[in-house]
């Protein structure tokens, strides 16, 4: 049997990775690995992850399983924090996931199960997991067009016309906040636009929220989210817990199916539980425990969220910092757009061959298409990153 495997495409994050890992120079930089890094390099433990990891140790007296869905505590936690009063609980069916990914993947079996003819629209770009879940399931993909590569913005009038070519019962996905890979975000009057535009065509949206707080803020990064799912029949929201509390490894997420027709809540509750129960059965616990108490304890809650606040305005200030050492450089403002971007990600816009040229000539490690993550800089490699960006012609 195993003699018919085939090779398949490496993930090309996962590899330059590996490539940074092999790179022995000491001033190379690693803005490739979607994670948050401090000023020290570190992925820090959260304070109030420590703190309700320590209560956990000493007060948890069983690892039975859960249930299919999760803890239900951790739901209503999340979708508390995600939607807050925009719909009622009533509204929305959830389980808990392995991470934000687990929560993709479920949200695509939905689709296929309920939908199967559904084609999916996708962001040009997006996070180049979501295409390859895609079409790992056989779903049809349709891009939109988002980045411009010219303004480093959201290319609107395109995107627009593009969604409008939807048919009833396709599905849109879009990102909540921080687009990933872009950096680059609709304002809430486009977000309205985007609303009107998927109830003229009866398409329906898929939301992918993974770095809630990471943005404008906590409340502020939900708002786009929050008028998709109040305004709309029905909708599916992806969210997940990595970045925003810090838990990676944990892998910690939750999908969210919401619905105007209450009567038929228990039919999608007992169909998520039935796609948890045919992929991994129950959902991992840890994690989602941690998160719960964090949410519904005031100390942790307020601890976590002014930890959450500085890792926000870290990012914003190594956004501008390096937005005004380009300048310096070039003598162009036209790197003002790092500075809007918002996020742990900015797509330069550039070539392969310059990023290319950058990692050999400079040890500056980014994704091909020239994502890099924001958060992997600080004050020493600020200079370098901005001098390599310039010499290179970008």
């Amino acid at each position: 049997m195993f003699e018919t495997l085939k090779t398949r495409p490496a993930d090309g994050i996962l590899a330059l990775m590996q490539m940074y890992k092999d790179d022995p120079r000491d001033n190379k930089i690693d803005l490739g690995v979607g994670v948050y890094k401090d000023a020290t390099g570190l992925t820090p433990i959260m304070r109030a992850v420590k703190a309700a990891e320590h209560t956990l140790w000493e007060t948890q007296d069983s690892k039975v399983y859960t249930g299919l869905a999760g803890d239900p505590a951790f739901s209503d936690a999340m979708i508390a924090l995600v939607l807050g009063s925009a719909v009622p609980r009533d509204t929305v069916a959830s389980v808990a996931t392995p991470g934000g990914t687990g929560a993709v993947r479920q949200a695509f079996e939905l689709i296929r199960m309920a939908r199967p003819d559904a084609r999916v629209f996708v962001s040009d770009p997006t996070w180049p997991n979501h295409i390859s879940i895609l079409n790992y399931l056989g779903m049809d993909v349709v891009r939109y067009r988002y980045f411009d590569s010219e303004t480093r913005g959201v290319d609107f009038e395109g995107m627009m016309a593009d969604l409008k070519t939807a048919r009833a019962g396709d599905v849109i996905l879009l990102h909540g906040c921080c687009h990933n890979p872009t950096g680059a975000n609709l304002n809430l009057t486009e977000w309205q636009a985007v609303v009107a535009t998927l109830l003229e065509t009866g398409a329906v949206p898929m939301i992918d929220i993974a770095y809630q707080g990471f943005g404008e803020g906590l409340e502020e990064d939900a708002a786009a989210t929050r008028l998709v799912a109040s305004s709309m029949p029905e909708c599916l929201i992806a969210a997940s817990c990595s970045k925003n509390f810090g838990i990676y490894r944990e892998r910690t997420g939750l999908l969210m199916a919401i619905s105007q027709n209450t009567a038929a809540r228990k039919l999608h509750q007992d169909t998520l539980g039935f796609l948890n129960r045919q992929n991994f059965s129950f959902p991992p616990d840890h994690g989602a425990r941690l998160v719960t108490m964090i949410l519904t304890d005031d100390a942790l809650r307020a601890d976590w969220q002014a930890e959450l606040e500085d890792v926000r305005l870290n990012m914003l200030g190594l956004r501008q910092q390096l937005a005004d050492e380009l300048q310096r450089l070039s003598g162009s403002n036209r790197f003002g757009f790092l500075a809007q971007h918002r996020g742990m990600f900015s797509r330069l816009g550039t070539s392969a061959d310059k990023v290319e040229t950058m990692r050999e000539k400079n040890g500056i490690y980014m994704v091909g298409d020239s994502r890099m993550n924001i958060a992997g800089l600080n004050a020493q490699t600020i200079p370098m990153l901005a001098k390599a960006i310039v010499d290179a012609g970008v």
